[in-house]
């Protein structure tokens, strides 16, 4: 009795819970997501990474390093390239891609505009567009699980899955069709046409995977921390001008300090003023913010109370 009042104690008190003595809240994070990537090693027959050069990816790759070292992931990677990427997130992706000596597979949006298959927006926003190359990457590559950095914290639609998320043949996500997950014990069962989604980092929060930067002392795009950038408003956040369309009629350009929280389609990335240009200034402004990532800065995810989950539903991560 006395062994359970302490543990449930312990766990309410933000202690180690159920962790082994003297294990940190990032070493049993790490074990977890350790765990997840050998359990897909072992029971699916074609994973893939996607791999982005953002920050959550990149966290993701340095654990696949660690859970298969000193042999390479058993993985390739996927990149769905919207054409409106940051320069500096794809120098960052081909790198690393180089560093380690992976292979990386990278589906085009922008091949699908040249060829018809897929329409330009009005409003210049490439990111809806990735979920039609994304499909027919796993298709036509046969991919049966595909590793995606998605963390519960970041937004409401992805609270609701699971670390194993079972798609349709169409790549389409049902929240009813989610599997227990008791005793980390995943359920990769699917039928010939559907594959899953796995997210080592679903348990993981944005502070937590800064922290986890810092102590493993992981590279970054320089565009994560602070520096001088030409950006302009719109929505309330600031965008970068590029060929995707911004600025518009009545819309300044300016100079300002800025950092990005989270990077993807230069049209809907949005900066944040900062002066946060070393890791420990980082981690000390999000542990005071009371924004997540994505609803400060991400123009995609306003575009409804249910753009996230709309999207997920057609088959998108």
């Amino acid at each position: 009795m006395t062994t359970a009042i302490t543990s449930t104690a312990n766990a309410a008190a933000g202690g180690t819970g159920n962790r082994p003595h003297g294990l940190s809240h990032l070493d049993a994070l790490e074990s977890e997501a350790v765990h997840v990537f050998r359990e897909v090693a072992g029971e699916f027959e074609r994973p893939v990474i996607l791999f982005s050069g953002g920050k959550d990816s990149i966290v993701m790759l340095h654990l696949a390093l660690k859970a298969f070292a000193p042999a390479p992931p058993p993985f390739a990677l996927l990149h769905v390239d919207t054409g409106h990427n940051f320069p500096e997130v794809l120098d960052y992706r081909d790198r690393t891609v180089a560093r380690h000596g992976l292979r990386l597979r990278v589906a085009a949006v922008q091949e699908y505009l040249d060829s018809g298959r897929l329409r330009e927006r009005p409003d210049g926003t490439r990111n809806p567009l990735q979920t039609v190359p994304l499909l027919d990457a796993i298709n036509q590559d046969r991919f049966d699980a595909v590793f995606g950095g998605g963390r519960r914290d970041e937004e409401k639609a992805r609270a609701k899955e699971r670390v194993f998320s079972l798609r349709d043949e169409f790549g389409g996500w049902d929240p009813r069709r989610q599997r227990p997950e008791l005793w980390q014990l995943y359920n990769g069962r699917h039928a010939p046409g559907e594959h899953v989604r796995v997210f080592p980092l679903s348990n993981w929060t944005e502070l937590d995977v800064w922290q986890y930067i810092a102590r493993e002392r992981i590279e970054l795009p320089s565009i994560y921390y602070a520096h001088e950038r030409e950006v302009f408003a719109r929505s309330g956040m600031w965008l970068a001008p590029g060929g995707w369309g911004g600025p518009g009629e009545g819309e300044t350009v300016e100079r300002r300090r800025v950092r990005y929280r989270t990077v993807g389609d230069m049209s809907c990335t949005g900066a944040v003023d900062s002066e946060a240009d070393t890791i420990e200034k980082v981690i000390a402004e999000i542990a005071a913010s009371r924004l997540t990532e994505r609803g400060a800065t991400r123009a995609d995810d306003k575009l409804s109370e249910a753009a996230m989950e709309d999207r997920k539903r057609e088959g998108y991560f």
